[in-house]
């Protein structure tokens, strides 16, 4: 790597390259710095959007000679800032590269580039029998959900994008192109680069290529919806279906403060109370014994007014109020910025974190509207602050860190499916102690300039 060139020097480089899909342009540039997360704009020098995999690692070894930041970018849904140019440099915004490469129905696989979205992609299978389920809420990249290891409202039932992903191709800092694997469904050769990238937050490649499992679409789908007089009534009945083997598609939970949320935005009159989401997938025949049973032991825990949602529009109702929990959440506080963070603990610690979390910010005054993928042992909170009152920034901050402590503490993670980003740093090794030095050490073999990603996962680059 030379010293790093001028932005106009290499954006007359990339203009050579790849024409008008290299911009300079302060609103693209802007547009490229933010997300869905809290953290300022951090935009980046250039921005490209290439269409093969090919300009892709062209432009990455002109990255490398001129020691450009190298930022790949899917729909800008991240919450940990893991997409913001902290070096500035050049972010590589896959829109372009968004199609269905190959679909596989016989072996239920799809072979599609990062830049589709998880909607668009689903759009294409219509008429297969066969979808992809996995469902962060936001209609994220696929590139993005694997870079971030992504799961959401489905993961209880069909995993995450770890158990998903079977294969990619990816660029390497240096221009290489590599393959992790091929299509079958198992493989014992070698290590598995697969799952080293997924979840590598772009720091150790850029991802241009993935091979995906598909799933067959349910014969029939019901939705349920069921409300608790306590946080630890609800977590109860969730971990009860799920040692009872009901093979539930989703089971959300919303605490009462989101509950208020959802109601008011999305012109809902449900209890304000500790509430369950359920969907279930199957057969006609198997989805009423599933919703059965759940109601059953449901009831059994002091639910009231198990309601069914049979019919779709019904069901789209009642999940896009769920899918769009942030927007309803920033509505009790009109003109507040949401520090939106997750954790993940074991099931069996759930319902203590979530009181002790619940109670943690109502003394300290927060609103903050609690949903969790219960099912995992996962929950978000979405702290409502105002940004231009220190305290309350700083009131944040330390909620955080006691609600990572404690799940830490539990034998939990410090995020469960955010990624590290910009926000989880600090966290990483409080949790994994010395195999983040592990993880330096695969950083600076594969990026020894640190130009992937830099700032994300670690402080600084390679030798952070």
């Amino acid at each position: 790597m030379g010293p790093r060139v001028s932005t106009a020097a290499m954006a007359d480089r990339l203009t050579g390259l790849i024409g008008p899909r290299a911009s300079i342009a302060r609103g693209v540039l802007d547009q490229h710095g933010q997300s869905e997360s809290h953290y300022r704009n951090l935009p980046p020098d250039i921005v490209v959007f290439p269409e093969t995999t090919q300009e892709v690692a062209e432009i990455v070894k002109l990255c490398a000679h001129a020691g450009m930041p190298i930022v790949p970018f899917g729909a800008g849904t991240s919450l940990e800032g893991n997409a913001a140019a902290v070096a500035g440099g050049v972010c590589f915004d896959f829109a372009r590269m968004n199609k269905v490469l190959a679909v596989h129905e016989s072996d239920m696989d799809a072979v599609v580039q990062p830049g589709i979205t998880r909607k668009q992609l689903n759009a294409e299978l219509r008429g297969t029998g066969l979808f992809f389920p996995i469902d962060p809420g936001a209609d994220a990249s696929i590139g993005g959900m694997t870079s971030t290891r992504a799961s959401g409202t489905m993961a209880v039932r069909y995993g995450t994008m770890k158990d998903n992903v079977m294969a990619l191709e990816v660029v390497l800092a240096d221009g290489r192109v590599i393959r992790t694997s091929q299509r079958a469904r198992k493989s014992a050769a070698g290590y598995d680069l697969t799952r080293m990238f997924v979840g590598a937050e772009g720091t150790l490649g850029v991802i241009t290529e993935i091979t995906l499992k598909l799933h067959p679409v349910p014969q029939a789908i019901s939705a349920a919806v069921c409300s608790f007089d306590t946080l630890y009534n609800a977590v109860d009945t969730a971990i009860s279906v799920i040692q009872s083997a009901i093979p539930v598609a989703r089971i959300e939970l919303l605490d009462d403060v989101m509950m208020r949320g959802i109601n008011a935005y999305a012109k809902l009159g449900y209890r304000e109370a500790p509430t369950l989401f359920f969907e279930f997938h199957g057969s006609e025949t198997s989805v009423a014994e599933q919703a059965e049973a759940a109601q059953a032991i449901a009831a059994d825990h002091g639910g009231h007014g198990f309601a069914w949602a049979k019919a779709p529009e019904d069901r789209s109702r009642l999940w896009h109020a769920r899918d769009n929990t942030l927007y309803a959440g920033l509505g009790l506080r009109p003109g507040a910025r949401a520090v939106i963070t997750d954790v993940c603990v074991p099931i069996s610690r759930l319902a203590e974190c979530l009181t002790e979390t619940r109670r943690d910010a109502d003394e300290h005054g927060f609103t903050a509207p609690i949903v969790g993928h219960v099912g995992d042992g996962n929950f978000h909170m979405l702290i409502l602050i105002d940004p231009a009152k220190p305290d309350e920034v700083e009131g944040a901050k330390s909620l955080q860190a006691r609600m990572v402590a404690r799940a830490i503490a539990m034998d939990g993670t410090c995020t469960g499916e955010h990624g590290i980003g910009l926000g989880k740093i600090d966290y990483l090794t409080d949790e994994l102690g010395g195999a983040v030095d592990v993880m330096r050490s695969i950083k600076s073999a594969l990026d020894p300039d640190g130009l992937m990603n830099p700032g994300k996962i670690f402080a600084t680059g390679a030798q952070a």
